[in-house]
């Protein structure tokens, strides 16, 4: 039993740490802003950035208004959350603690925090998908219902102790439930926006649209790629034990090698395909190791964090091409990045980890996706209905900076 003359020194030394990881994935939010209007045209790089940090703003507010009620709810085992709080009920999360044995020490309002920043990140994956042809307002509209719903019900599946972890199904850090359910809720909105004018040719040519910043774009990796250490780092919840500090330093180190195996491999297979190093899909490979190991960075050694960090470099260049090929229009790949990704970071989980099995990481994979892809396609549906979705074909064409913000974000450059 542990002395309790260490419990406040625990208390201060994991609630400091769960503040510093979260504060790390916040400033991946700046890496999405930045991969994001790098990845634009110029004309369109205004309004992806109020995207970005508006977004942020509204998932810390309905996070904080219903979805981490409904996140941690207390239902154990259940499909649905706890609704009570909506009519004033008593919740469990007025007694998310510090103590208890086997409990983690940590300050609520640091668990909130970091929690919250990461509804963000599921919803800065959406704003890349529908880049360059959604209404600003409508995009927005849909971030509150996803922060507030639909990510907090899937959510409490597994973390909330829902019947995804009565299943057995494993996710450290949110493959799945983060990454996976972005990339989902983007693909029920990219279904129903339809692709940018002039994609796509009548007779199946794919015609490329490049980004306007390339420097950019790779500033924004770097900044995703630093803050992925609070993301799976913080998921440890605590490290004042010594296996928590050893299981916080494996964290980083897989995480780590699994983006430069995610990079490696989609630079490799960029050349073969291609002839050429393409900067975008190196990029995405980075980006798909990381996703692929947010699964399980705790159990791989280092070379089976860097394999499969490895196959998700690889899987993220065929499904970006793939989609293409089936008109479904991506501009920065967030769907193959997180979407197939996720898929394989979850299903990797059981090669390191004998707690897993392939059938429950299968369920998990399944009901997270039903969840989201149908709630979503409803939820933009019915956006859709109300004000509509996309921008005139006039407005797409001269640029969204305009129309929807009022500005340009390289006004010096403008064609007079």
């Amino acid at each position: 039993m542990e002395s309790t003359a260490l419990i406040p020194l625990q208390y201060a030394l994991d609630t400091f740490y769960f503040l510093i990881c979260g504060a790390l994935v916040m400033w991946m939010a700046a890496g999405f802003a930045m991969l994001e209007s790098g990845l634009v045209r110029a004309k369109n790089t205004t309004e992806i950035l109020t995207k970005n940090i508006v977004l942020y703003a509204l998932a810390c507010v309905m996070y904080l208004l219903f979805g981490y009620y409904l996140m941690y709810s207390g239902d154990a085992g259940g499909v649905l959350p706890n609704f009570g709080f909506l009519i004033g009920a008593e919740h469990a999360v007025e007694t998310v603690a510090a103590g208890g044995e086997g409990a983690p020490y940590y300050a609520k309002r640091a668990d909130f925090f970091f929690q919250v920043v990461f509804v963000a990140t599921a919803m800065s994956i959406v704003s890349g998908a529908v880049a360059e042809r959604m209404k600003l307002w409508a995009f927005l509209a849909f971030a509150v219902v996803m922060c507030g719903v639909i990510y907090p019900v899937e959510g409490y599946w597994t973390w909330g102790g829902g019947f995804l972890k009565e299943a057995g199904f494993k996710d450290f850090a949110g493959s799945g439930i983060v990454h996976l359910a972005g990339a989902t809720a983007a693909l029920a909105g990219v279904i129903l926006l339809g692709a940018r004018k002039g994609k796509y040719g009548s007779n199946g040519q794919i015609n490329a649209i490049p980004g306007a910043n390339l420097p950019l774009a790779t500033l924004g990796t770097f900044i995703l790629w630093f803050g992925w250490f609070g993301f799976n780092g913080g998921s440890q919840l605590k490290m004042s034990t010594i296996s928590d500090a050893n299981a916080v330093a494996s964290v980083f180190v897989n995480t780590n090698l699994a983006a430069a195996g995610g990079l490696l491999a989609a630079l490799v297979v960029a050349r073969i395909l291609f002839g050429k190093a393409d900067l975008t899909m190196i990029l995405n490979g980075a980006l798909a190791g990381l996703v692929a190991i947010t699964a399980e960075p705790s159990t791989p050694t280092g070379v089976q964090a860097a394999l499969i960090g490895a196959v998700g470099g690889v899987l993220v260049v065929f499904s970006i091409l793939l989609l293409d090929k089936l008109r479904i229009d991506d501009p920065v790949g967030a769907i193959s990045v997180h979407g197939v990704s996720g898929i394989w970071g979850v299903l990797a989980v059981p090669l390191t980890n004998s707690a897993a099995s392939f059938a429950a990481q299968l369920l998990g994979v399944a009901c997270i996706f039903a969840w989201v892809f149908v709630a979503s396609l409803l939820a933009w549906g019915l956006i859709k209905l109300v004000m509509g979705l996309r921008v005139s074909e006039e407005d797409e064409y001269e640029g969204v900076d305009i129309v929807e913000c009022g500005m340009e974000a390289y006004p010096e450059f403008t064609r007079k």
